[in-house]
């Protein structure tokens, strides 16, 4: 089974791809963190991703998806891959159809989470870290249980990201809906799309998604 999971930023995508891997036995293949550690290993495609980077630009779209196929086949056994990060164009969507298809493998179930945007600019906007074990926290839900002391590591330093705050998280929803969201008709077309309320509890929208995978 191969997945996808949209959503707009915020949305909770990253936590429910880690219990979906979990639970149905699949590789998560997250673009973010294979191009990270491609070049914190400064491999010579790592080199090549930190140098567009550096000039500002995009990392082009044959580049993410040929690190993709070849993670694919190195876990050509697996029953499986949930795709974290990706696509988020239409143009994306389809090469990554014609790469999986080349593999003879297809896209079973591309699942978009909704969530409304005021809440999803509290959730990025209150969040913030401990510095040193990188635990997360929130303004609102999740404070330390002794104030500015990290529960687990006992640090006292915390960090925010820096595009974490409402005008910046306004700008990603924008660029979602311009650019992400238009890729939804095309796998509306295949029958393979289906949606689900993000907006409950963690486990309710993991149970959601749960439900839609195993539905014969």
């Amino acid at each position: 089974m191969n997945l996808i999971i949209l959503g707009p930023p915020g949305a909770g995508k990253g936590t429910q791809c880690v219990r979906i891997a979990q639970c149905f036995d699949l590789v998560q293949l997250s673009t973010g963190e294979m191009l990270r550690s491609e070049v914190e290993s400064k491999s010579e495609l790592g080199i090549a991703v930190k140098n567009i980077l550096d000039n500002g630009n995009l990392v082009p779209d044959s580049m993410v998806v040929d690190m993709l196929s070849t993670k694919i086949d190195v876990h050509d056994s697996i029953k499986g891959f949930i795709f974290d990060g990706f696509p988020r164009t239409d143009a994306q969507a389809r090469t990554l159809e014609k790469m999986l298809a080349e593999k003879n493998r297809k896209m079973d179930h591309v699942i978009q989470l909704n969530v409304d945007e005021a809440v999803i600019i509290e959730r990025l906007s209150g969040r913030f870290s401990c510095s040193r074990c990188n635990t997360g926290y929130h303004d609102l839900y999740k404070l330390p249980e002794v104030e500015n002391k990290c529960d687990v590591c006992g640090s006292e330093e915390f960090s925010r990201r820096s595009d974490d705050n409402p005008e910046t998280v306004r700008s990603r929803l924008v660029a979602y809906r311009e650019k992400t969201a238009p890729i939804l008709p095309f796998y509306e077309s295949k029958g393979i799309l289906s949606y689900v309320n993000g907006m409950g509890k963690m486990n309710e929208v993991f149970e959601n998604i749960k439900e839609i995978l195993t539905r014969e």
